[in-house]
């Protein structure tokens, strides 16, 4: 099996049942699997809340590990509305054309770096700091900010064999405390000091809101862009007719953008809790329960997608729910989208070819389902374009 090719644990599953079920600490999760489901329910924020107990509806859940509400993530319409209201503007200026020229000069310098090493490690030593780099344009903080992210390492909550760390989520935590001290103190023109000096129902958000937006913005975008970065140049490696095609029609990249993110799904799923006992595919939900939305086995649906388990580059129709769906479609999409936008179109312009070495899968645990996220390692030469 090629090192970039993604298995699709949920087909037996979904085409038999339409669900899978998991233990996650005791708390355990009915995984909606077919498309139609997980659009649906995830519309149903009546039944299906996000607003439950902070952490509860991650899956592994964070309940463990914090009491800080992820705000607008966590919490549902008609509240969700007027938080979203106020972050997403700041969200949308990846759509600016001085934030693409920041980032693409960004990336462009990553790569020239890299194309002079022999061996590069892709996830530590390419998608983290791409990422973390990046995250400074979209927090309006200065770039050295970057050193600092980079050192903790590709998982804010994770360690090695571990689903969470307490310890290591408050190095995040203390931190953003921290940043939002010095930002009431001192406002600049960064996140937190936009955040510090909005409005809510005719009031300031507090500081405990502001770390919520905070909290979600960090994590919500980090191991996601990691993982989407690293699959995208490993398929890259893999398919050298591929990156010959971008060069030649670069008029797809876009498509090819939504494409890698149906196929890889940087993230696997995400919970609600049910407020009601109702049923979930003809399988009872029992109140106070928790579901997930399995955008991973809904982006494989036969029956919405052809070749399900193939990268269409130019696929004509694609709805994915990478980016999640309804209400609660990620805020970070349009950031992640320019990222992997810019990043395609470097490479097609300044790589010749990869060599993959060697490579450590990540493979998350769900129980008796085993999905394929991504690496821990993947070792690679970036050989440049010559023309």
């Amino acid at each position: 099996m090629n090192k970039s090719e993604f298995p699709d644990p949920f087909e037996n599953e979904r085409e038999s049942k339409g669900y899978g079920e998991m233990d996650d600490q005791n708390d355990p999760v009915t995984m909606l699997l077919r498309h139609k489901d997980v659009r649906k329910t995830a519309h149903n924020y009546k039944t299906f809340q996000s607003g439950a107990v902070p952490g509860r509806i991650v899956v592994p859940s964070e309940v463990s590990i914090r009491e800080t509400r992820q705000i607008p993530f966590e919490v549902d319409p008609p509240v969700h509305g007027i938080y979203r209201g106020l972050v997403e503007p700041w969200f949308k200026r990846p759509l600016q054309p001085e934030y693409q020229e920041k980032l693409a000069e960004q990336i462009t310098n990553i790569v020239e770096e890299v194309l002079q090493e022999d061996s590069v490690e892709v996830v530590t030593d390419f998608a983290l700091k791409l990422q973390s780099r990046a995250l400074t344009l979209l927090l309006n903080t200065p770039f050295s900010e970057s050193e600092t992210w980079i050192s903790w390492g590709t998982h804010v909550f994770r360690s090695e064999g571990e689903a969470l760390d307490g310890d290591k989520a408050n190095i995040l935590y203390d931190y953003i405390d921290a940043e939002i001290e010095r930002a009431s103190k001192n406002p600049t023109g960064d996140m937190y000091s936009i955040l510090l000096d909005s409005e809510f129902e005719g009031r300031k958000l507090t500081k405990e809101e502001v770390k919520g937006v905070m909290v979600l913005t960090f994590a919500g975008g980090r191991d996601t862009v990691i993982n989407a970065v690293t699959n995208a140049i490993a398929y890259l490696a893999e398919h050298p007719e591929s990156l010959e095609r971008l060069r030649k029609e670069p008029e797809i990249t876009g498509k090819t953008v939504e494409e890698m993110i149906r196929y890889f799904s940087p993230l696997t799923q995400m919970g609600r809790v049910v407020t009601e006992d109702t049923f979930v595919c003809e399988h009872a939900a029992k109140a106070d329960t928790r579901v997930s939305l399995c955008w991973a086995s809904a982006n494989r649906d036969a029956k919405v997608f052809e070749n399900p388990n193939e990268i269409v580059m130019d696929r004509r129709i694609n709805p994915h729910v990478g980016f999640g769906f309804s209400h609660h479609n990620c805020l970070g999409a349009t950031h992640a989208r320019q990222i992997m936008k810019i990043l395609l179109q470097t490479l097609a312009e300044k790589v010749g070819s990869f060599k993959i070495f060697d490579c450590k899968e990540n493979i998350e645990d769900l129980h008796h389902f085993k999905r394929k996220v991504g690496f821990h390692s993947i070792n690679m030469k970036f050989n440049p374009l010559t023309k």
